[in-house]
């Protein structure tokens, strides 16, 4: 179980590293200038490897932390509730994973309308989820 509970922590951590940098990655892009084509083909190279890098391992840490939960009880039982909790948080990343696809989608079609101070504003999003998720299994308060 230590093992799986290891790569389930490992994979968490690399998922939301991707899921730190790329809002990062549509600040800058955010603020090319209209005659920079290629640092805008640059960054959004760089945005698409990152996104198909971050899949997988999105997949791996939420397949493991199933088998965390399922194989082997973790967080089954009364007293539990920070399990639910973080589910939620889990589902919230998740749809800011899809969020960042859609919005690199938008670049990718020249049709984003946010602003730089926007996507600022979006990068904190990851890092909330993330304190939120780690507090919630650390600290398990309720």
């Amino acid at each position: 179980m230590l093992w799986v509970k290891a790569l389930h922590i490992i994979f968490v951590a690399s998922w939301f590293a991707g899921l730190f940098y790329l809002p990062r990655i549509f600040v800058n892009l955010a603020s090319v200038p209209a005659d920079s084509h290629a640092e805008r083909e640059r960054l959004l190279l760089m945005a698409r490897r990152l996104l198909r890098f971050m899949g997988p391992l999105a997949l791996l840490a939420i397949g493991l932390g199933l088998v965390l939960w399922l194989h082997y009880g973790i967080g089954r039982g009364p007293g539990n509730g920070w399990l639910h909790a973080k589910l939620v948080g889990v589902l919230a990343a998740g749809g800011y994973h899809h969020a960042c696809a859609k919005l690199l989608r938008r670049f990718e079609n020249s049709a984003n309308t946010r602003s730089e101070r926007w996507f600022r504003v979006f990068n904190e999003g990851a890092i909330l989820l993330f304190a939120a998720i780690v507090v919630l299994v650390v600290v398990k308060p309720f």
